[in-house]
């Protein structure tokens, strides 16, 4: 495995790469631009690099699903980082362009919700065509396929184009979260502030199965932050549930949550526990009453007292 490279979904210019360049490892591996996530992904289960750094949700959009899809499938691979970027679009068009002229956009699928009142104030007539990312929406309008291209501002300079509007977004605050991903390994030791992923399959297909799954969560007062139900590819109605949890899987509510998963799920993948972005242990609040490390600890204890006949 190459130790020194990092691969992203590129090209040049994208927010992904923008969201690599804030993590201070950037600075000493290789940074090399693929053609999709799944590419970016592969690159890392082949040895080819050791870590890439792919988008999985937007404030707006929603999950990256070909992210949350290709981390579910596949052989396995884990997260280690989160990064989120507050993500403005630059409208990108060659020099000497007006917004009078841009009759063709292009963008990443997941720019369009975000842009799209902007476009209907602005440009009610342009034609939208996807791309597969804003950078390379940006080197198509280079090349003289599309009139502009909706792209990060710093993607300007390396395809040559000059941005015509900047600070274009329909929603204020507006996110993209990243995960930096790499083989299966031990997760960083926790730090009070963590967020562990998993994927987990529903079995038999009957009134409250979901609910069962969800249980196991709930009961050990393990606070779920984002649950997204993906198709299996097995048939209609065959889905599995990509969740991220607020805690590390050695707490042992999160731990105890896992476990009876597993017990009740045909299969269950983890995708690792690590620190929450931007997020201090100082942030976090404290754990439901009775689901704490040490309340789990006396009732172990308890338990085993029982079991001796101490009472």
């Amino acid at each position: 495995m190459s130790a020194t490279r990092f691969t992203y979904l590129g090209p040049e210019g994208t927010f992904t790469e923008a969201a690599l360049r804030t993590l201070p490892e950037s600075a000493t591996r290789e940074l090399v631009p693929m053609v999709s996530v799944p590419a970016t992904l592969d690159a890392v289960r082949s040895g080819e690099a050791s870590g890439a750094l792919v988008p999985i949700e937007n404030s707006v959009e929603g999950g990256v699903t070909a992210t949350v899809d290709e981390l579910a499938k596949g052989s396995p691979l884990m997260i280690y980082r989160e990064v989120v970027l507050p993500i403005a679009f630059a409208l990108l068009a060659r020099p000497g362009t007006t917004l009078t002229d841009v009759k063709t956009v292009t963008g990443h699928p997941v720019a369009q919700p975000q842009v799209r009142n902007w476009l209907a104030a602005h440009l009610p007539d342009a034609v939208w065509e996807s791309a597969a990312s804003n950078a390379d929406g940006a080197r198509l309008v280079q090349e003289g396929r599309y009139d502009a291209a909706f792209a990060g501002e710093f993607a300007a300079a390396t395809y040559g184009l000059t941005p015509l509007v900047t600070d274009i977004h329909d929603a204020a605050n507006a996110e993209t979260r990243f995960v930096l991903v790499g083989r299966p390994a031990r997760p960083s030791a926790p730090t009070g502030a963590d967020k562990t992923s998993v994927v987990i399959w529903l079995g038999d297909d009957r009134p409250g199965g979901l609910l069962e799954l969800l249980q196991e969560f709930k009961v050990r007062g393990v606070n779920l932050m984002r649950i997204e139900s993906r198709p299996t590819g097995r048939g209609i109605g065959d889905y599995c549930f990509s969740v991220d949890a607020e805690g590390h899987i050695t707490d042992r509510r999160m731990g105890e949550a896992l476990m009876g998963l597993k017990r009740i799920s045909p299969q269950v993948r983890f995708l690792g526990s690590y620190p929450r972005a931007s997020v201090a242990p100082s942030d976090v609040g404290a754990p439901v009453p009775g689901t704490s490390d040490d309340d789990f600890v006396a009732a172990s204890d308890w338990l085993t007292r029982c079991q001796d006949g101490r009472f």
